[in-house]
């Protein structure tokens, strides 16, 4: 394909490990990215997270730089951008009140009846995130090795979805990362965010290129391979990282005068 006007990543086990600040070889190569081409990140994780995991790691990287940078917390029901000093909300689709009781309800009733709500968790089990509800099985600090290990199928989380969707009509209930259930409105998951970064940045979905850890069918990155955005599968940031290097050589050296 023709070089990318744009480079979209999912976060957690893409870009860092679940919950972790990217590391110093990421956010190097996130800045030599940005010299090129405009950057995405799409997530399920809420707006602390990327705060915490990303733009904590990109401090002193020139504001002209991270205008071209894109950030689509809660799978782009949340959109930030750059103003030239900070990062700043272009739109927020909250859920309301109402759809937020619901939500939390339904997922503790229907886990504790099928036997998945732990008592013993690392942090919060609900949480609220504005425009989204996620149900994280072990907790919100679960180390990574006990998270791969809760549902290596996914069928728990299957289990699960389909529980809570049924009481949920009006909502999105879907499976997010290796433990966890999200909730939105109807309608938004990953392909969503997309689709709304296409309108705001002004660059076709065929002319990016997007990189997730969960690109196979039912997993919460075939969204974006589905809707036409060529994909390219990693495992674990170590993967994208090589890959990104090869990706580096293929784009145009940045303006030196810029």
């Amino acid at each position: 394909m023709p070089a990318p006007r744009l480079v979209a990543f999912d976060l957690d086990d893409t870009l860092a490990p679940s919950k972790s600040q990217i590391d110093d070889r990421i956010a190097e190569l996130l800045r030599a990215l940005l010299r090129r081409v405009d950057v995405a990140i799409i997530s399920g994780g809420n707006e602390e997270q990327f705060r915490t995991q990303v733009i904590a790691r990109l401090a002193g990287t020139p504001a002209s730089d991270l205008s071209r940078l894109h950030l689509l917390p809660t799978c782009g029901t949340r959109y930030l951008r750059h103003d030239g000093t900070e990062f700043t909300a272009v739109y927020a689709h909250d859920l309301s009140d109402d759809e937020k009781t619901a939500a939390l309800t339904a997922l503790r009733e229907e886990a504790e009846r099928l036997g998945l709500w732990e008592s013993d968790p690392w942090g919060d089990i609900l949480e609220d995130r504005g425009s989204q509800i996620t149900f994280s099985a072990l907790g919100q600090r679960a180390p990574g090795d006990a998270k791969r290990a809760w549902d290596p199928t996914g069928a728990k989380r299957a289990l699960l979805r389909d529980a809570v969707a049924a009481r949920l009509p009006g909502l999105e209930v879907r499976s997010g990362g290796s433990t966890s259930i999200d909730i939105t409105r109807a309608g938004i998951d990953k392909a969503y965010g997309m689709q709304q970064l296409a309108e705001h940045a002004g660059i076709a979905l065929t002319d990016m290129l997007f990189y997730g850890d969960r690109l196979d069918e039912g997993g919460n990155d075939y969204p974006v391979f589905a809707i036409g955005v060529p994909s390219i599968a990693v495992d674990g940031w170590e993967d994208t990282a090589g890959k990104l290097d090869a990706l580096l050589l293929t784009l145009p050296e940045p303006d030196p005068a810029l």
